[in-house]
């Protein structure tokens, strides 16, 4: 394949019925149903897609991007209409733009911009399921406001990724760290009272987000201390944790490209 065309594609989808975003053997995922759909819509296979990000199972995308490369150009606005009415409900293309070769959606600097949707207490209707965690617990959410705080900044992140390698750089920067009262995704079946864990950083480890909110979830059950929260980023002990937060609960709200 002799690539002569570049574009970039934004993209949205609900995760939750999707095993992430990469392909795997026998197993649906976000992103072979959209190669599957483009291969239908251009009616051949010449074509490659690369994802910004690799989302993990049940885990959504209010924005996300990939970059398509083929050797013939398309028309934008059919192939987006096309593609659209061919993809499955709960995967949406936003927009599509034509660049050149001198982008690369891996190593283009970005900001990525994660939110983890949940609530305290009585469960919650099974229809919100699929966008927002219910911690069956009255959780103290003044103590993990406190908390979120802590992770702004500098910090080594050893306890915060699972699996990591020997070359893996635990040490990141979060540019945005807060919980927040929930009022930006709303339906008639979520609970009375929700909330967004909002974390921003040009760069995330596997889970660490989910072991962030972990974290917050033993401090708001008073299972750990702000002192201690505060000791898990010194980077000091590399014992991983033992809970992660589930999946459903968590969105790549935004994808920030940036020069």
């Amino acid at each position: 394949m002799v690539i002569k065309h570049y574009y970039l594609v934004e993209v949205q989808y609900l995760g939750y019925r999707f095993h992430g975003w990469q392909k795997q053997k026998e197993l649906k995922t976000v992103h072979y149903m959209i190669d599957r759909t483009i291969k239908f819509v251009l009616k051949h296979d010449n074509f490659k897609t690369l994802g910004t990000s690799r989302t993990d199972a049940m885990v959504s995308a209010n924005h996300s991007a990939f970059e398509l490369f083929t050797e013939a150009p398309i028309d934008i606005d059919v192939f987006l209409k096309e593609v659209n009415f061919n993809i499955p409900f709960d995967i949406k293309l936003i927009s599509i733009k034509e660049i050149d070769n001198t982008f690369n959606i891996i190593n283009t600097p970005k900001i990525k911009h994660y939110y983890y949707l949940f609530a305290s207490g009585n469960n919650s209707h099974p229809f919100s399921a699929s966008l927002l965690t219910t911690f069956r617990v009255d959780l103290d959410i003044k103590l993990m406001k406190e908390g979120a705080e802590l992770f702004l900044g500098t910090h080594n992140f050893i306890k915060y990724v699972t699996k990591p390698n020997e070359n893996t750089n635990t040490v990141r920067e979060v540019l945005q760290s807060v919980i927040v009262a929930n009022t930006e995704y709303t339906a008639s079946f979520f609970p009375q009272e929700s909330y967004l864990f909002k974390i921003s950083s040009v760069g995330f480890m596997r889970n660490q987000v989910r072991l962030m909110m972990g974290q917050l979830v033993k401090l708001g059950k008073h299972e750990i201390t702000l002192e201690e929260l505060e000791k898990t980023l010194l980077g000091t002990d590399k014992t991983p944790f033992n809970y992660i937060a589930p999946a459903s609960g968590l969105m790549l709200h935004k994808t920030e490209f940036f020069e």
